[in-house]
């Protein structure tokens, strides 16, 4: 199916649209990929939404891809005697390992890991930020905390802590279940969460096996920190605003989303932003403006995609909320300020054969009238590397292999065409010209640009550019071999 736009839409399933019919018009309206949340619903209910996406990506023959999102490990406080109490500004409070129900003054943190790592001046905060703690005096198994910033605190709400890193590893043993179960299912992405160095990503890309692409969630300072790692260790990023926002000032947030976005695109690696993207939409059928403006910052930055969590699975306006994620990428793309930008964030990276290949032929695309590039591709890479070109011109990418093109879902700008395995460079030629065709990308008098490697189907080996009519009685006439 041909986008009308390079960025692409990731969309979390759910109550809302767990149907074969909701799904369907999700993926037509814009819907690229499938987020299955493993926070919610059982391993049963997370099958049958595979089998229902699956059952979509062949009955429309277009690529999908699944995202797996791990759900890590969750951190909350115990339960009060009254259910809730009410944390006045200025007051002592205590966290301890008692699993005596609290009170005003104590209540119950089953982690013993967080007070191994707390120091004096510490910051701990529950219920998303709603309520700030500093750490006054800590042991083993307990911190004094005075309340910076008071209010209701309740049964099991969450617990952040921003100022140190943790001794937890990034997988909890249900997502080590839920790894395994996923990836017998054949999801092709998974995301991590509470990642907070690199060693956290080499877990569960030694769990994954090679079965599923890694990509991390981004939502700790700890993160920020070792991005680079972290990034050298990972297939894709998600930049997860929600808990990241509440572990950072939120003024912060946007810079080191703008910081992220960048450096994942010089590293060729697709990045998502995500959360609270059309949060109104939810309720409403109509965005707030700002929400509008949100996104469109993310696509201005040259994001891979953009992402929606509540509003596509648990809101009353899923396909609206697609739709105007949609309509938004097209609009801005279509802004001549779009292009520049883009251009002028463009870095060059990498001194390869297949480097200077991808260079070239956008180069090429954009200062002649070429309608496309259409990269063979076995592993991903070159399709990869020439998306983080951002080339004016649409992206075909060609490969035989039906876990590669799903996975290319998830990067800007590649519209994955499946192709038998070739073992000649015509062959080839003839492939890529049908497609650009018979989706629309040009017509029987247009040019396109194929990138290719000979020896074919062979990964790692980009070193042909070649420029090919669209017309197959001028390629029979013109190509050797």
């Amino acid at each position: 199916m041909r986008r009308l736009r390079k960025v692409k839409i990731v969309a979390t399933l759910g109550p809302a649209s767990e149907t074969y019919d909701m799904i369907r018009a999700l993926h037509e309206a814009g819907a690229d990929v499938f987020r299955l949340n493993m926070s919610h619903g059982s391993q049963d209910e997370i099958r049958e939404k595979h089998r229902i996406i699956r059952q979509v990506e062949k009955d429309m023959d277009s690529p999908i891809a699944i995202l797996a999102d791990l759900q890590g490990p969750k951190l909350r406080v115990g339960v009060f005697a009254n259910e809730v109490e009410d944390l006045v500004e200025g007051a002592k409070f205590r966290l301890d390992l008692d699993p005596t129900p609290g009170d005003v003054a104590r209540v119950c943190l089953p982690h013993p890991e967080i007070f191994q790592a707390l120091e004096v001046g510490s910051r701990l905060l529950v219920n998303d930020g709603k309520i700030r703690l500093e750490v006054e005096a800590c042991g083993e198994d307990f911190a004094e905390c005075r309340v910076e910033i008071g209010g209701a605190i309740s049964n099991r709400k969450g617990v952040n802590v921003p100022d140190v890193v943790l001794p937890l590893a990034a997988l909890s043993e249900k997502d080590r279940s839920d790894l395994e179960f996923v990836c017998q299912l054949g999801v092709d992405w998974l995301a991590l969460s509470f990642v907070q160095r690199a060693k956290d990503v080499f877990e569960a890309r030694a769990l994954a096996d090679g079965r599923a692409a890694i990509l991390s969630k981004i939502e700790k300072p700890s993160a920020v920190d070792a991005f680079e790692d972290i990034l050298d260790a990972s297939d894709g990023i998600m930049v997860a605003r929600g808990d990241l926002g509440v572990e950072l000032p939120v003024s912060a947030v946007p810079p080191i989303q703008k910081r992220l976005v960048r450096k994942c695109r010089a590293a060729a690696k697709p990045v998502i932003v995500a959360t609270q993207m059309l949060e109104s939409m939810i309720e409403s059928p109509m965005p707030t403006r700002a929400e509008v403006s949100d996104v469109a910052t993310a696509i201005y930055e040259g994001t891979d995609a953009i992402m929606l969590s509540a509003e596509s699975a648990a809101g009353s306006y899923p396909l609206e909320a697609v739709g105007t994620m949609n309509q938004v990428a097209i609009e801005v793309e279509a802004d001549p300020t779009y292009a520049q930008i883009i251009a002028a964030s463009r870095t060059a990276k990498g001194t390869t054969i297949a480097d200077g290949i991808v260079a070239a032929a956008r180069e090429i695309a954009e200062k002649t009238d070429i309608k496309a590039i259409c990269c063979f591709t076995q592993s991903g890479i070159t399709a990869l590397l020439t998306a983080r070109e951002r080339p004016g011109v649409p992206i075909i990418a060609m490969t035989s292999l039906t876990g590669t093109a799903r996975r290319l879902c998830l990067s800007w700008g590649c519209h994955c065409v499946m192709t038998p395995e070739l073992t000649r460079f015509k062959g080839a030629v003839v492939n890529a010209a049908r497609a650009a065709r018979a989706d629309g990308f040009a017509t029987e008098t247009d040019q396109i640009v194929i990138t290719a490697g000979v020896p074919f189907n062979v990964p790692g080996t980009t070193n042909i550019l070649r420029i090919a009519p669209c017309d197959e009685r001028l390629i029979y006439n013109t190509d050797p071999g």
